[in-house]
């Protein structure tokens, strides 16, 4: 086995604690005048690995300091495990944070750093230091125990940190954009290695991120924010097949927002007309027909010879983009940004097209 995989047979050593809930029940925050979250209601499920995702600013942060301990609410109340910890101090909650810095000391040893905590609660070093390694064992770093921090790879760091956080057998654990400083393939492994970690151990984890697709990777459920407030709840196919509004639906990968009619609303369903074609759709409560805001994924959009489908169009920029190509195309119904995966009939620009559409791809949204 090697560093960069777990040990999925290790035994779990926060197995012997119950993952706890945590309900927020109008919890806001506020600095003076200014908002940083505006009072909301949130329930992460035990057990669950529930993702904060938002643009900077959003308050997604302060939201996780808030169950964290490290900011104080100004409004409502928080329970973990059904226990009022509103006031509580960090320490009293039950509850770790890995850092997005992993702010791990650079003159102790990767083991004496995941020790500490247990050792400052008062356990006998010994002790502390053994489940320090069991807790570097369950995270993929056997043996590691006597190196330095700077003697380790960024990923590597990264494991030390949740080794850390883990080893004080937390019932809720909490992640502040913690893939940020790593490159893109190594945040790519690395997620797919905390989702498994979480699924192993059970325990209750709340993630917090402004990469979509970090959040999709990992998440049971996504809470996306804006504004200080709760803009969707739901599963990653959920918010990315039916996001809310045009916001959710850009902010949850590539889209395409034009403008289409609907008609025939009834039971939660409409038909839409797109150029020639007629797409049965989910239509939003309360939402009447008449012109509506659609979002397009771009692999929804199938590119066709000039003259087929239902929507005739010119391709305005095309990029090789090695397993697909990226279409820019321009339509009667605006410009479209569309993802293909024929590599061979790449079109290249100034072609016409035809081009139709993928039902499952298409969601009627408000503005």
């Amino acid at each position: 086995m090697t560093n960069s995989t777990l040990q999925l047979g290790a035994e779990p050593i926060a197995a012997r604690k119950p993952a706890a809930e945590v309900r927020l029940e109008g919890v806001g925050k506020r600095y003076g005048k200014v908002t940083a979250v505006k009072p909301l209601d949130l329930v992460i499920e035990a057990g669950s690995l529930v993702t904060l995702l938002g643009p900077s600013g959003c308050g997604k942060t302060t939201l996780l300091r808030m169950i964290a301990g490290l900011e104080q609410p100004t409004d409502g109340r928080l329970l973990i495990g059904g226990r009022d910890v509103t006031h509580l101090p960090p320490g009293e909650r039950d509850v770790s944070m890995v850092f997005q810095s992993y702010a791990l000391f650079p003159h102790m040893t990767i083991a004496q750093n995941v020790a500490f905590g247990l050792i400052s609660g008062g356990m006998a070093k010994d002790a502390a230091l053994a489940k320090a390694d069991l807790a570097l064992d369950q995270v993929g770093l056997p043996g590691l125990g006597g190196r330095l921090p700077s003697e380790l790879s960024g990923g590597q760091q990264q494991r030390v940190a949740v080794a850390r956080a883990l080893v004080l057998e937390p019932s809720v654990l909490l992640f502040d954009e913690p893939l940020s400083n790593l490159d893109a393939r190594l945040r790519r492994r690395m997620r797919e290695e905390i989702r498994d970690l979480q699924q192993r151990l059970g325990v209750t984890v709340v993630y917090v991120t402004h990469d979509q697709s970090e959040a999709l990777a990992v998440a049971d459920k996504i809470v996306v924010m804006r504004n200080s407030e709760i803009a969707q709840i739901g599963s990653p196919r959920e918010l990315y097949q039916q996001p809310a509004n045009t916001f959710v639906a850009s902010f949850m990968g590539e889209c395409n927002n034009v403008k289409a009619d609907l008609a025939d609303v009834a039971g939660g369903r409409g038909r839409l007309t797109l150029g020639s074609s007629q797409v049965l759709t989910a239509v939003p409560d309360g939402l009447e027909q008449g012109q509506v805001d659609v979002a397009i994924r771009p692999e929804a959009v199938r590119v066709l010879p000039k003259d087929s489908g239902c929507l005739q169009g010119v391709v305005s920029h095309a990029t090789y983009m090695g397993s697909c190509i990226e279409y820019e195309i321009e339509t009667d119904i605006g410009g479209l940004f569309v993802v293909c995966g024929d590599i061979a009939g790449m079109r290249a620009k100034g072609d016409p097209v035809g081009l139709d559409f993928v039902a499952s791809g298409i969601a009627v949204v408000r503005p």
